[in-house]
């Protein structure tokens, strides 16, 4: 059976969690529907051992690093269209096939699905910042934050090769405008913020993700505009210089 889409998972250290991943994922799936690749990069723990099953193909690399590691693993790929998976994130058999029946409609060019965050374990401000950065970044958001992106082969001649970039699914949002990226609302992704408080949040984690999730940025200050507008936003602070636990409830509810 030729598979309908090639999955790369790139995995630093993934041993608690690619398991689960990738157990959801073909636990629907035909034999050889997906074509599955994952890339163990830089690990000290045992990530490829625990991706190793039928239907996966493992590559080892000792360089750490998710852009070298998406590339190689690209590389290996059998098919088109290719979905770009974090290892931490949960896609269902389902999902990846509206993803890949998404992207080989004339004229789309990337996709990704809704995601639904697990903000199980996190503190009240962990779970106001997602609820704040849904609020401002749900209406506009495609490729970037969702832990999962697909690209038609023409979209992947414009995005790829991946440069060396912090934020792989920013730059690839960014490769594209309009209607040639689609948000398929028939696909679901499992995302679980690595940031579990406000101080990871604000930075320590190390995740790309983790960061892109986080509103610390200048949509945040517009928002808070808002509530500066208001008069319930000190003058002179911006959202990016304020600790989140002192910001006013107006960023978190609306003035």
């Amino acid at each position: 059976m030729k598979p309908v889409i090639s999955v790369v998972i790139p995995a630093h250290n993934e041993e608690a969690v690619v398991a689960a991943g990738l157990d959801l994922l073909l636990a629907g799936a035909g034999p050889g529907e997906f074509d599955v690749v994952v890339v163990a990069n830089g690990c000290s723990d045992g990530t490829a051992a625990a991706a190793a099953r039928p239907g996966v193909r493992v590559l080892e690399t000792p360089v750490a690093g998710k852009a070298g590691a998406l590339r190689l693993g690209d590389a290996a790929c059998r098919t088109f269209p290719r979905a770009y998976v974090d290892a931490d994130v949960r896609l269902d058999a389902a999902s990846l096939r509206a993803l890949a029946e998404t992207a080989s409609r004339p004229g789309v060019l990337a996709c990704a699905p809704v995601p639904e965050w697990d903000l199980d374990g996190t503190g009240p401000v962990v779970r106001r910042v997602h609820r704040v950065h849904d609020r401002l970044i749900a209406p506009t958001r495609a490729l970037a934050g969702v832990g999962v992106y697909v690209l038609a082969e023409k979209g992947h001649e414009r995005a790829f090769p991946l440069p060396d970039v912090i934020s792989d699914d920013g730059w690839v949002d960014g490769c594209f405008t309009g209607s040639e990226r689609v948000v398929v609302t028939a696909a679901r992704s499992v995302v679980r913020p690595r940031a579990r408080s406000v101080r990871t949040c604000a930075g320590g984690s190390g995740s790309g993700r983790a960061t892109a999730s986080w509103p610390r940025s200048a949509v945040l200050d517009a928002r808070c505009g808002s509530a500066r507008s208001a008069g319930c936003w000190p003058p002179g602070r911006s959202a990016r210089s304020t600790p989140p636990a002192t910001w006013p409830c107006s960023c978190w509810t609306g003035c």
